[in-house]
């Protein structure tokens, strides 16, 4: 079965290519100062978050999912387990990891439903790269859409990180893409990557919306070309 032309006026498509990308302002400046960015290393300290099965949910609340765009995504990162009932913050690693780029996870991080809200939060929060022992499927794939690496090591390597950064807080964590390892402290060790994602961000082709917008004259070509139908209006 052919779908039906699209009845969308090529105006409109144009103007949404003039448009800021959904996201923002803050969506905006990074797809367009980071569409050539090959991603082979990111640095910086670190910030465990412990506990297997750390859903979408949990990264952020359903309730915030109503909002129509991720500029406000930071503030509710982990929201409900960064708060007590009376809405002072706890002793949650985010709370006192603060400015941390690298989080440090365990199992099946990311799981539940695929909202990209998830990745979005830890972006615009500072996360730069993730380690963990397992990922959702889709939450990684997320990640990679936005330059994000999300490297893997078993679970004895993910706790003795994890442990490094409770007691060197300001200690840097480098993940290098390009070589599959972890550097920190005096320490390097051996991660796996998907070869995708490492594919993606060392060849500098993981935001395809930015890709898009750097070949506006191959967009606009295939914009004319479309078959859009006469409308009524």
């Amino acid at each position: 079965m052919v779908a039906a032309a699209p009845s969308k006026p090529v105006a409109d498509a144009r103007e949404y290519l003039d448009s800021e990308p959904p996201g923002g302002a803050a969506a905006s400046r990074r797809c367009r100062l980071m569409s050539d960015q090959h991603i082979t290393a990111v640095s910086g300290t670190g910030v465990p978050i412990p506990g297997d099965d750390i859903d979408t949910d949990q990264i952020v609340p359903a309730k915030f999912m109503k909002e129509v765009t991720f500029d406000n995504m930071a503030d509710y990162l982990f929201y409900d387990a960064r708060r007590e009932d009376d809405g002072t913050f706890n002793d949650h690693p985010l709370n006192r990891f603060e400015g941390a780029s690298i989080a440090v996870v365990n199992s099946n991080f990311g799981c539940g439903s695929s909202r990209e809200h998830a990745p979005q939060a830890m972006m615009r929060w500072g996360v730069d790269g993730v380690v963990g022992e397992s990922y959702a499927e889709i939450f990684r794939d997320n990640c990679k859409s936005l330059g994000i690496p999300a490297v893997t090591a078993d679970h004895e390597t993910v706790t003795e990180l994890q442990e490094w950064i409770e007691t060197n807080p300001d200690g840097d964590v480098r993940i290098d893409v390009a070589d599959e390892t972890v550097t920190y402290g005096d320490t390097t060790i051996d991660v796996d990557i998907d070869g995708s994602m490492q594919e993606a961000l060392v060849d500098g082709i993981w935001d395809t919306t930015a890709l898009m917008y750097s070949n506006r004259s191959k967009v606009d070509a295939t914009v004319d070309g479309l078959p859009y139908a006469e409308s009524d209006d």
